[in-house]
């Protein structure tokens, strides 16, 4: 089984309170990958609660976004669509970068079935795709994890293309 990880689709990281140009520019190819992909998909989506600038993270990173319920927690529409089309997609709030559920739920399944390879796309390549894919990687070692880089976005390119090379120091095909 292959396993497609969509990460943090979010209004907020696209068009919204940390929204870019080129988060703008990689929707329709994510919306392609999920739409031509065969096998299993899963969205993570960054939760925040209304005390997020009293968290660590807020205090890093004082920009409110991904509150839930909001408007810019919400996946953005056409990558929403192409995901309720897929039968067995599962979305997984995760409170931080880094998702442990999703690294047990993809634990689970490859006992259930064995993984052949995991790809991911998202954003932002320089914080939650690179910790998910590392976190992916620690759980499934033997797994191999590839990102799709034409559709991931980071938080300016400098960062996006420094992500891409540590993962690739981590045995992450970039791809």
């Amino acid at each position: 089984m292959n396993v497609l990880v969509v990460v943090d689709m979010q209004k907020d990281f696209i068009d919204g309170s940390l929204g870019t140009k080129e988060a703008v520019s990689i929707v329709p190819g994510v919306v392609e990958k999920i739409r031509r992909f065969d096998g299993r998909v899963i969205a993570t989506r960054d939760t925040h609660g209304e005390d997020y600038l009293e968290t660590a993270e807020g205090r890093n990173l004082p920009v409110v976004h991904c509150v839930r319920d909001t408007p810019g927690w919400q996946l953005q529409k056409e990558v929403e669509e192409a995901l309720r089309e897929k039968a067995d997609c599962r979305i997984i709030d995760k409170p931080t970068f880094g998702s442990v559920e999703l690294g047990e739920y993809v634990r689970r399944l490859n006992e259930e079935e064995p993984v052949d390879k995991m790809t991911l796309v998202g954003l932002c390549t320089d914080i939650c795709v690179i910790s998910n894919a590392l976190l992916l990687k620690a759980y499934l070692p033997e797994v191999p994890i590839e990102v799709d880089i034409s559709c991931c976005a980071g938080v300016t390119p400098k960062s996006h293309d420094q992500a891409a090379e540590a993962m690739k120091m981590c045995q992450i095909a970039i791809v």
